[in-house]
């Protein structure tokens, strides 16, 4: 280990009061017996209760909090986001605020980056506490994405790894609209390794990932990271052409030589319906990749710090940049 010194854990949080108090009391138990670890991030990304304050009210006064107040609910992603771009640090670990990725987990990581990796993420062994559906589904996304996606991620990963300085500086250069992180870091590139763990149940809460949230970021992360779904379009309106064509010859061989009347009106309706809702589909899907396109060129800030606030210095509170990067450390 060379100048390997300091880290900081990223966590974006929103409407998480009911296990922010546990949180808080495990990171600074971890803390005490690790001083590598000198700044902690929380990011709140819009929480409609009281996370913010309770943040504030718990670690007032103890070295070494920052808190990130953007100015609405932007999403996970971009929490992180706005996370990585102000951690000074030489590494920063990201995680959730749920108490499911545990805290324990980061000595493993630790030593894998002080023994010279960059990126050291979390392979999930087993997930306690998530319905059949969640797991299978899960596990469908991951083979889909491998199969489709034009960089080489890990299956059974989250967000939750911990990244170098120069990780982070390359993170920063990327300024997408819509970024899914995990698909982002494995990107990058650089040395790269995992380290096993089980997932926990939540501590207290709800998850904040309904379905709907799930399926756009898996949605996310496919037409961020692949053009096939385009490409399949195309083949299988080429193939569904030529089948046309084929139709078209045996029914005109059919009037040629069969001078009753051609049956089949049932299937024709179904046919005309059924490549209707194939053609909408695979409109639906250039429509994907056009509404990403349009939001890169509109050229909006990706998200707004609010304001930031220090716990050692509990009554400083600056007014936040638009999406800034790379935020200068507390003075």
């Amino acid at each position: 280990m060379t100048d390997r010194q300091s880290i900081a854990i990223i966590i974006p949080v929103y409407n998480e009061e009911a296990v922010l108090p546990a949180l808080i009391e495990q990171l600074n138990e971890f803390r005490s017996s690790r001083p590598v670890i000198d700044n902690i991030i929380f990011v709140d990304d819009g929480s409609e209760d009281n996370s913010a304050e309770i943040i504030c009210e718990l670690t007032a006064g103890t070295s070494g909090y920052t808190l990130l107040r953007l100015s609405r609910n932007f999403g996970h992603q971009l929490a992180i986001t706005a996370g990585i771009n102000a951690a000074t640090a030489d590494a920063a670990v990201i995680m959730d605020a749920d108490l499911q990725d545990p805290l324990h987990v980061l000595d493993d990581m630790i030593l894998e980056w002080q023994n010279g990796y960059d990126v050291v993420y979390g392979i999930r062994e087993d997930r306690h506490g998530e319905s059949f559906l969640k797991k299978k589904t899960a596990e469908l996304f991951y083979s889909v994405f491998k199969k489709v996606a034009n960089i080489d991620a890990p299956r059974n990963v989250g967000d939750f790894r911990l990244v170098s300085r120069k990780v982070m500086d390359a993170f920063a250069q990327i300024r997408e609209q819509q970024p899914f992180v995990r698909g982002l870091m494995s990107w990058v590139g650089f040395r790269q390794t995992g380290v096993t763990y089980t997932r926990p149940e939540r501590a207290a809460g709800r998850s904040k990932y309904s379905f709907r949230k799930s399926w756009n970021l898996a949605i996310d992360g496919i037409i961020s990271f692949s053009d096939r779904p385009l490409r399949y379009a195309v083949r299988l309106g080429l193939l569904v052409s030529t089948l046309s064509i084929l139709g078209l010859v045996w029914i005109v061989a059919e009037k040629f030589f069969d001078s009753g009347t051609i049956p089949g009106w049932a299937s024709i309706i179904f046919a005309a319906f059924f490549f209707g809702g194939l053609q909408l589909f695979f409109l639906g899907i250039v429509g994907e990749y056009l509404a990403r396109v349009y939001a890169e060129v509109k050229g909006r800030p990706r998200y707004i710090v609010m304001e930031k606030w220090y716990s050692d210095d509990a009554e400083r509170r600056v007014t936040g940049d638009r999406d800034f990067q790379p935020a200068t450390s507390p003075q």
